[in-house]
């Protein structure tokens, strides 16, 4: 008899609220929607809340909120947005010190609660405390990932889009790196349908729009005084639906590099086949001599966060 899968939520806030929404009206399981005790009320307020909205958009989904690890004992997944978003100035390095304690609570109570379960982390710094967790934890690559490519690149797609006047359904783009000031926008891998885009924009618009794009969470930031949630939701549930229904999805996401690319021992961006076996695969593309020497550059900001996250273990 087959069994409904069970989706634990860490982090009851924007982008778990959006995130819970989103689930429930895939119909992908049933949600556990956790947070610290002091905002226990508020998850199972948020929880109830989305319960009732269940008749009105037709899904059917136990969504809990709660305080307690137990609940979300045997999760199939855990998706982990706990932490302090950023205020306007800052950086997503500057966080480290108050999320660092933060994820390895998380990843302790992981470990113990959730030995199955499907990881994706959402917490800045990304490529940091996706780290972190992998190593608190000690659970393999295939089942730890950071989501950060599936966003970065749908924020490329929208500003190519809305630059050549196109349907953004058309448009595959590819950012790669870390989710930081140096995350790479590979143009070889951008097209519309097949064309590509640096046969439709002149380079002087592109250098603009990838400007923006590495700072698309700075400009969201500063317009609304915290981060980003819907889109971040969004890339984290096209991630999660790709595990849960073995959907083997090409996406961009924050991996464990052993060699790929050149690197190793390290979190960043690359283009990985999600299914039913977590990430399945690393996919190695052709890149250009400056896309190498941006992801260089991208890698080296990456172990600079994470070299911070190993002195104070």
């Amino acid at each position: 008899m087959s069994t409904r899968k069970k989706i634990a939520l860490i982090g009851a806030g924007n982008i778990g609220g959006e995130l819970a929404a989103a689930l429930a009206r895939r119909e992908l399981g049933d949600i556990v929607l956790f947070d610290i005790p002091q905002k226990e009320d508020f998850a199972k307020g948020k929880a109830l809340d989305l319960e009732q909205n269940a008749s009105i958009e037709g899904y059917d989904a136990s969504i809990k909120g709660t305080a307690n690890w137990a609940d979300c004992a045997g999760a199939d997944v855990l998706i982990v947005t706990a932490g302090i978003p950023r205020k306007p100035g800052q950086s997503r390095n500057d966080l480290v010190a108050t999320n660092l304690p933060i994820i390895r609570n998380v990843a302790d109570n992981a470990k113990e609660h959730c030995p199955g379960a499907f990881v994706i982390v959402i917490s800045n710094p990304l490529d940091a405390m996706v780290y972190e967790f992998k190593r608190r934890t000690g659970f393999p690559r295939e089942r730890v990932v950071g989501m950060a490519g599936v966003l970065d690149s749908a924020r490329f797609t929208l500003f190519l889009a809305r630059e050549m006047g196109v349907s953004v359904k058309d448009v595959r783009a590819m950012v790669l790196g870390g989710h930081g000031d140096d995350m790479v926008p590979v143009l070889s891998a951008c097209t519309i349908n097949g064309v590509r885009v640096t046969e439709m924009v002149a380079k002087d618009k592109l250098d603009a729009i990838i400007a923006r794009t590495r700072g698309g969470g700075g400009e969201i930031v500063k317009l609304m005084g915290t981060s980003a949630y819907y889109a971040p939701a969004l890339s984290a549930v096209a991630m999660a639906e790709a595990y849960l229904l073995n959907q083997k999805r090409l996406l961009p996401c924050a991996a464990f590099l052993q060699g790929e690319y050149g690197y190793s021992d390290l979190y960043m961006g690359v283009p990985v086949i999600i299914g039913g076996g977590g990430l399945e695969r690393v996919v190695e593309i052709a890149l250009g001599d400056d896309e190498k020497q941006m992801l260089a550059k991208s890698a080296k900001s990456v172990r600079e966060i994470v070299d911070i996250v190993r002195a104070q273990t």
